[in-house]
């Protein structure tokens, strides 16, 4: 598992993301119980994510963040990223973000993805 923590802060709202390779949908709910062993993360407001199986095809989840789990699962497909999932995650500030917080969730995949092209994975 690789997170990235403290990726973007703005008005009070902080954003990591994490991600890994998974096998299915109980190898997703393996890591988000694992990401959620972290107290941090457990408490977090919205836990988004996405992933592209290779036997079940693309699965998402919001978790209340009303169009997250959209946007990571359209980036995955444009890398052609299968069997892995991306989790971003955040921390509500008190602020209201708009349109700002789908901006948050690119820049966010962008960094994660870039640290996997950048590690080898």
């Amino acid at each position: 598992m690789v997170i990235l923590d403290k990726m973007v802060s703005d008005r009070g709202s902080r954003y990591a993301v994490s991600g890994a390779p998974v096998a299915g949908r109980d190898g997703i709910a393996d890591f988000l119980a694992g990401l959620k062993r972290d107290r941090k993360f457990a408490r977090a407001t919205h836990n988004s994510w996405a992933c592209v199986l290779s036997d079940e095809g693309p699965v998402k989840n919001d978790d209340g963040e009303s169009g997250a789990g959209a946007i990571i699962l359209k980036m995955l497909e444009r890398e052609g990223l299968t069997d892995h999932v991306i989790c971003v995650t955040r921390w509500y500030g008190g602020t209201h973000l708009g349109g700002d917080r789908f901006a948050h969730v690119v820049t966010c995949v962008r960094a994660y993805l870039e640290h996997m092209r950048a590690s080898g994975g």
